[in-house]
């Protein structure tokens, strides 16, 4: 099923679309400042592949809206429960260190082990990202292993 349209806020519709990889990039990667980060959201879900435990890649924040020139990258990792940053390659593990991500690559990453929620599921924590500042929600994508 292809995303859908963005609604009056510029937004996706509130939910958790699920797309390719290069579904996501034909849909948000043109234009200008987008290319940069189009090209920075490519690198980071190669370097989460080479993990060997990436369960899910979720993008959220302005990426995934119609604004023409988004602050920057917003990824949720899932990661299985048998990652361990000690056997991560050293590539990737800038990834895993939130402030050391925002400084090379731009990016806001947040990840997580399922074994390490307590109080919610998973699907739970993901759909907390849809929530925006002002408290209304908007759509985020999960794009397909």
């Amino acid at each position: 099923m292809p995303l859908p349209d963005f609604n009056p806020a510029g937004d996706l519709p509130p939910g958790i679309h699920l797309a390719t990889l290069g579904e996501v990039l034909k849909r948000f990667g043109a234009g200008g400042i987008r290319e940069s980060r189009t090209r920075r959201l490519t690198h980071l879900f190669e370097l989460a592949t080479r993990t060997g435990h990436l369960q899910r890649f979720v993008v959220f924040g302005s990426y995934v809206t119609a604004k023409a020139e988004p602050n920057d990258v917003d990824i949720i990792l899932i990661m299985d429960d048998g990652f361990s940053l000690e056997n991560c390659p050293m590539e990737s593990r800038a990834l895993f260190d939130h402030a050391v991500a925002q400084a090379r690559f731009q990016a806001s990453i947040f990840w997580i082990r399922p074994g390490l929620l307590i109080a919610e599921t998973v699907e739970q924590f993901i759909a907390y990202w849809q929530v925006k500042r002002d408290g209304t929600k908007r759509g985020i994508v999960d794009v397909t292993i």
